[in-house]
């Protein structure tokens, strides 16, 4: 059995430096996150491991990567830090009453909807809250949520995490997108199947998990009855628009991501006769987390209107004809 001796106490500032270098992919990229020189984040990590008695950290060809000890500590880290951070939002809540910092993770389609013109008067009648916003994918805001980043998520479909909490807002509609010049533009469809041969566009794998757009996409196929689809990945809802309007592709979207477009007339859509369909819009926030009136405000604010506009399909420029 081994003793440790005069080991220096786990403390905040060693673990934000492990879990710096961690995201940060080394200790030199963590420097610059953490505005410290090398030799004392080293410092620091070498301590932390003297009282863990482990490494935390194996050497790679392109980096650093997480030993076994390091994974384990990772999520007693994550939940630490944002336990201390939800201390610190409770006492300047305590001290300014209604001011202080709101931190909001959404996907980024969302801004699309209503929920810009939500926040803009929310920020209006609470002036004195830092409200700030960050997009990212569903899988990242829950992330962002659970590390204590943000105060509050905005994703696409539950997430099923015991470290979250998650409300259901509203349904965000998806149509299928085409260039002005598809031969199927502002046209309606019998059947999804009918579209079986068209190149696809989609969000692309992200550690062995799609983003739920391109979900839609193949589960619907899927149940009825094929198998697959041509599909290419695309990481970027504007690289999307700007391939599907160049005509190479077709896509699954948020009816509000597109409407800009559809109003110029450079997409349109196809209207499928047996597929109506709508991504569920959750608003996470960490379970047991502390949660200012300001913050609470907004929740119930976000659940109380639609973020979704009444028409649930843009309008296209020419009549609908059946195909």
């Amino acid at each position: 059995m081994r003793v440790v001796h005069n080991a220096a106490p786990m403390d905040s500032e060693s673990l934000r430096t492990f879990l710096a270098i961690h995201r940060a992919g080394g200790f030199t990229h963590a420097t610059r996150v953490l505005h410290l020189s090398q030799p004392a984040i080293s410092r620091r990590i070498a301590l932390l491991e003297h009282e863990i008695g482990a490494p935390l950290f194996e050497r790679t060809a392109g980096g650093v990567a997480l030993s076994q000890a390091g994974q384990a500590l990772l999520p007693h880290a994550e939940r630490a830090l944002a336990a201390l951070e939800d201390c610190a939002e409770a006492i300047r809540a305590l001290r300014a009453g209604t001011a202080g910092p709101l931190r909001i993770a959404a996907v980024g389609t969302l801004a699309s909807t209503e929920l810009t013109p939500i926040l803009k008067r929310f920020a209006a009648e609470h002036a004195g809250i830092e409200l700030t916003l960050r997009t990212a994918t569903s899988r990242e805001v829950s992330d962002l949520v659970r590390r204590g980043e943000a105060t509050l998520g905005l994703r696409y479909l539950r997430d099923p995490s015991p470290d979250v909490v998650c409300t259901e807002l509203s349904a965000e509609p998806l149509v299928v997108a085409c260039g002005a010049r598809h031969r199927l533009a502002g046209r309606r469809v019998a059947k999804l199947t009918q579209l079986r041969d068209e190149p696809w566009l989609a969000f692309p794998t992200v550690r062995d998990a799609r983003e739920p757009s391109a979900d839609n996409v193949f589960a619907h196929f899927l149940v009825r009855g094929v198998a697959s689809v041509r599909w290419t990945p695309v990481d970027s809802l504007t690289a999307q628009k700007r391939l599907i309007e160049a005509g190479f592709g077709v896509a699954l979207l948020p009816a509000s991501s597109i409407r800009e477009e559809v109003a110029a007339g450079s997409l349109d859509t196809i209207d499928v006769r047996d597929l109506r369909v709508a991504n569920p819009v959750f608003a996470v926030v960490r379970k047991g987390g502390y949660l200012s009136p300001p913050a609470r405000a907004l929740l119930e604010l976000l659940a109380a209107e639609p973020l979704a506009r009444k028409r649930a399909r843009p309008d296209t420029r020419r009549n609908r004809r059946g195909a």
